[in-house]
């Protein structure tokens, strides 16, 4: 798939481990996993805004689209 999901770099930015911002969000730290792994196959709006607004970014920061990468 060619959207990159960079939650793990913002973590790492913002020095929060995976399981406080599932605490914070209010999300099973499972389902925070397969985003960060790039396993998830959608995002809610909802959840990308709560994400963003915990680690003070922007959805770019989060999602990259690289052209011609297939992980399917």
């Amino acid at each position: 798939m060619p959207i990159i999901v960079n939650l793990d770099v913002m973590l790492a930015k913002r020095k929060m481990q995976l399981t406080e911002l599932s605490e914070k969000m209010d999300i099973t730290l499972s389902n925070l996993s397969i985003l960060k792994t790039g396993k998830a196959k959608a995002i809610r709006f909802s959840t990308l805004e709560l994400i963003c607004e915990i680690l003070q970014c922007q959805p770019g920061d989060i999602l990259e689209y690289v052209a011609g990468r297939d992980n399917s």
